[in-house]
């Protein structure tokens, strides 16, 4: 394994985003920051409770789930799709970089930009309900499995996609609905039949659920159920973005 590539491909992959941290770090935070307001004062005014949680604090995991899901997943995606319009792509081909050494340089920084946008959420957060870590070893592993997660899916999406629009595709029509509906400013139980029962084949919903327990201690669902489903996530995203990147799809000319 070429450990020296690796690191160097991952300290690479950090620097560009920290290079423009008004893009990628605080828009995404005021962004998010803005969510909290307007949802959690708005509608705290009328559902005081969730769960048992005051609603406040009811929508501080999902809001870092939102947070660490988007940036991971725009990291990726748009770091390596750049490479294969610019035509740099080939300097990472040429490279003695096999397809693990790519994806842990590409995910790794990808994850570090979900993390440090997602931890500067709950913080800002922590501001208005206080900080509070009942578990925090579940909630560090839902973090990671969470940013892990949308790295991977990142560079599929930017492997697959020819052009601009189509990096859009995944993040418009996929991870946004499945975001709105996993839970993160309510209560799935509270869905009206069957989509109380359709929303139970949505991850999202057991990300959020394992980061509320994590921060909250307490979840609709068992978090060990939760981080088994999103191991199974990790295990196949993993084997078929290997597979994708040693076959050379759409990165080849």
């Amino acid at each position: 394994m070429n450990i020296t590539g690796m690191q160097t491909l991952f300290v690479k992959e950090v620097r560009r985003f920290l290079r423009v941290p008004g893009q990628t770090v605080l828009s995404p935070l005021i962004s998010t920051t803005l969510y909290f307001i307007v949802f959690g004062y708005s509608i705290s005014t009328r559902v005081h409770e969730v769960e048992g949680s005051p609603y406040l604090h009811f929508i501080v995991p999902g809001l870092v789930f939102l947070g660490i899901a988007n940036n991971a997943f725009l990291n990726s995606s748009s770091s390596l799709f750049i490479t294969k319009i610019q035509g740099t792509v080939v300097d990472l081909l040429v490279a003695p970089l096999g397809p693990g050494e790519l994806m842990a340089g590409f995910i790794g920084g990808a994850m570090v930009r979900g993390l440090v946008v997602g931890g500067l959420t709950w913080m800002v957060a922590g501001l208005f309900t206080g900080f509070s870590l009942p578990h925090a070893g579940v909630a560090a592993y839902f973090l990671l499995i969470s940013s892990y997660v949308f790295s991977v899916l990142g560079m599929l999406a930017a492997v697959w996609a020819e052009k601009f629009e189509q990096i859009n595709f995944f993040p418009t029509f996929v991870m946004l609905p499945l975001t709105f509906l996993g839970g993160v400013f309510y209560s799935v139980r509270e869905l009206p039949a069957p989509w109380n029962t359709i929303s139970l084949f949505n991850p999202m919903v057991y990300m959020v659920e394992g980061l509320r327990y994590g921060m909250l201690g307490k979840s609709m669902y068992s978090p060990l159920f939760g981080a088994s489903i999103l191991a199974g996530v990790a295990v196949v995203a993993t084997v078929v973005s290997y597979l994708v990147l040693r076959s050379g799809y759409r990165m080849k000319a």
